[in-house]
């Protein structure tokens, strides 16, 4: 199934990783303006190559890459490995410290029809098209997307633990919380076992599906632009990827709440609920805060807040059949699928998901307590609260060919940018020991 391989990873020197947490930048779909900018002000911030500025981005991203190298800001490392990626993270109101062991290696960027890196979300052409153009340009990859696999055996991470007790580099908190940790694996007979894992497996795309698609698009030109004469080989055909084992309990998948900032057509909050009953039973609750843990581990159900009154809402189940959008029954069995056909299209007359995804009066908030804050400061008229996706619904719906509503799930904590680079450049293919570890696994 899966090709990886092992890196020659770039990273930053010595010195500057000693202070490591003043480099490292959130992933480019999830840093916020207000982030963005405080970042800018440090000029040797990864931010500056995932997210350029300037009426030229990728130029500017390509400029900036070249004087980082010649001043030795960014340095490659002399043998190719497999990079050990820990994130020890807690969850608020949780005292449990959670470790999310992973490895980031490259990962031969196949084709979706291919069958075996999985997406389970949509993406939107511009973003890929961005994502293409600065890795066109770069030829560099600042952060790695993350996958999927399953190892109920968990061999592979008795290599990285014990890789992980001797680490690179390691933040001290990250923007979200996280200390991270990373350490590298360079015995050849063991990154040959990671190989030999992973060619037995399929691998779900958790987190990165824009990046990805821009990988699979820079592939895509190259080898039109080698007409024929690729090897398949070649630098370019790989894609910086972080996989985490799917079996693992340390793996968090946190909500994502939906709210209406406009209620179409003039619809009151009274006619709101009023189409609400049809298909679902609604109850008030007497505090909102207790939304969450009201609709907890129920089927369909949801958490409502309008015009300062809380309410649990739960779809009939006898209703269910009136589903009629055209995809698996995986999909159709998901809360947000029930909560987009049934709210979104039925009540609120928003019909389908095409015209949903790019309908702009919906937020999608992952903050419980700014959702209410928000509709209590009149920035929203509702706010819609759910329960997170479990791992088995995700691996469900990826392997029965069809996609979720869009922001299904939020992979938590995300990986960063600027912790360890990788170039897919030509020159990328003379690496020590490549022909070794391209030979396929025994």
């Amino acid at each position: 199934m899966a090709e990886i391989q092992p890196v020659r990873g770039w990273r930053y020197n010595p010195v500057l990783s000693a202070d490591i947490d003043a480099y490292v930048s959130p992933l480019f779909d999830v840093v916020s303006v207000k982030q963005r900018e405080a970042l800018y002000r440090n000029p040797l911030n990864s931010i500056h190559l995932s997210v350029p500025r300037g009426d030229d981005p990728a130029a500017a991203a390509l400029e900036r890459l070249r004087q980082w190298e010649a001043d030795g800001v960014l340095r490659q490392d002399e043998l190719p490995g497999i990079y050990a990626y820990y994130q020890y993270f807690r969850l608020p109101g949780s005292a449990r410290e959670y470790c999310r062991k992973g490895f980031m290696c490259h990962i031969r960027a196949y084709d979706w029809d291919e069958d075996v890196v999985l997406r389970h979300e949509n993406t939107l052409p511009a973003s890929v098209n961005d994502r293409a153009e600065l890795l066109a340009r770069t030829q560099f990859q600042t952060s790695a997307t993350h996958g999927l696999y399953r190892d109920e055996d968990f061999e592979l991470e008795t290599y990285l633990d014990e890789a992980i007790r001797s680490p690179l580099v390691e933040t001290e908190e990250d923007y979200q919380g996280a200390r991270d940790v990373l350490a590298v694996i360079q015995d050849a007979a063991i990154i040959r076992r990671f190989q030999q894992v992973l060619a037995r497996r399929q691998v779900i795309l958790a987190d990165g599906h824009h990046r990805y698609e821009g990988s699979l698009a820079y592939r895509q030109a190259r080898e039109v632009a080698a007409e024929g004469h690729a090897t398949g080989q070649e630098p370019w055909n790989y894609h910086l990827m972080y996989l985490t084992n799917s079996a693992a309990d340390d793996l968090r998948i946190l909500p994502t709440h939906r709210l209406l900032l406009e209620l179409p057509a003039h619809l009151t909050e009274t006619e709101l609920l009023a189409r609400l009953a049809p298909y679902f039973t609604v109850l008030p609750a007497d505090d909102a805060n207790d939304l969450p843990e009201i609709i907890a581990g129920k089927r369909w159900a949801f958490g409502l807040y309008l015009g300062g009154q809380a309410y649990k809402i739960r779809l009939r189940p006898e209703v269910h059949t009136q589903m009629d959008w055209t995809t698996t029954d995986e999909v159709k069995a998901l809360d947000l699928t029930v909560l987009h056909f049934f709210v979104f299209e039925k009540v609120l007359g928003i019909v389908g998901p095409d015209a949903q995804r790019t309908w702009p009066g919906v937020a999608y908030v992952r903050n419980f307590t700014e959702c209410l804050q928000r509709v209590d400061r009149g920035e929203a008229r509702a706010a819609f609260i759910v329960n997170e996706v479990s791992m088995a619904e995700v691996e469900a719906v990826c392997h029965s060919g069809s996609v979720m509503p869009p922001k299904s799930t939020f992979f938590y904590p995300k990986t960063i940018g600027g912790f360890l680079f990788s170039s897919i450049a030509d020159e990328e293919a003379g690496n020590t020991f490549a022909d070794f570890f391209l030979n396929s696994p025994a």
